[in-house]
C-alpha cells in the first residue's frame, strides 16, 4: 500500500510504503482511512481581531514515519487497547512510484510529450505548426538528443483528402453525364 498524505513535500523522491500484516484481521481500507483522517488539510474561516483578518487553516499533523506508526486504527474488542498502524503495518520509506514513463521501441527510457489541438482548430495547420516549431526546438537540443515523432496523423489525413477528393470528382462526373442524358432525353 502506498501512502503519501502530505508527509514528504512534493519532489522528494520517496514515498511512505506500509505493508499491511492483517495481524488483527483488520481491512486495508480501514488502515488506509485511518491514515487519511489523521492527517487532513482543511481550510477554516477568516477571524477578525482588531480590524485584522487572520486565515483559520487545519494542517495536517504527518511529519515522520513515527507519525504514521503511531495512528490508531481500532480498538481490540478483546483487551480495549488501541491497535496502531504499526501494529498492522511495516512503514518504512521506499522510492517513489514512477509516473510517464516512456518506451521507444523496447530500447529503452525515453521523454515522451503529446501535443493537444484546440477544439475546431484545423488539424493539418497544427501538425504542420507543430513540425516548424519541433524543427527549431532541434537547434538548441545537444547533439545527442534527437526529436523522433513516434505518431504523426498528418499523412491518414491527407490520405482522406485524396480519398475524398477522387470520390466527389467521380461523383460529379456521373451526375454530369446522367444530367446531359436527361437533358438530351428530353429535347425529343
Amino acid at each position: 500500500m502506498f501512502v503519501d498524505h502530505g508527509l514528504l513535500r512534493l519532489g522528494e523522491a520517496e514515498k511512505v510504503v506500509a505493508l499491511f500484516r492483517g495481524a488483527y484481521n483488520i481491512p486495508l481500507m480501514m488502515v488506509e482511512t485511518a491514515i487519511k483522517n489523521s492527517n487532513n488539510d482543511v481550510g477554516g474561516e477568516v477571524i477578525e481581531m482588531s480590524e485584522m483578518e487572520f486565515m483559520v487553516r487545519g494542517l495536517g499533523y504527518i511529519k515522520s514515519i513515527d507519525d504514521i506508526e503511531n495512528i490508531p486504527v481500532m480498538v481490540d474488542k478483546k483487551s480495549g487497547t488501541p491497535v496502531y498502524v504499526k501494529d498492522v503495518a511495516d512503514v518504512t520509506i521506499g522510492p517513489l512510484m514512477r509516473r510517464g514513463l516512456a518506451e521507444s521501441n523496447g530500447e529503452g527510457e525515453v521523454v515522451g510529450g503529446i501535443i493537444v489541438m484546440r477544439y475546431g482548430q484545423n488539424a493539418l495547420e497544427v501538425i504542420d505548426n507543430v513540425k516548424k516549431k519541433l524543427e527549431v526546438l532541434k537547434q538548441g537540443l545537444p547533439d545527442d538528443v534527437t526529436i523522433d515523432i513516434a505518431y504523426d496523423r498528418s499523412s491518414l489525413i491527407e490520405r482522406a483528402i485524396d480519398t475524398l477528393t477522387e470520390t466527389l470528382t467521380e461523383e460529379m462526373v456521373v451526375v454530369a453525364l446522367v444530367i446531359i442524358a436527361f437533358l438530351l432525353h428530353a429535347r425529343r
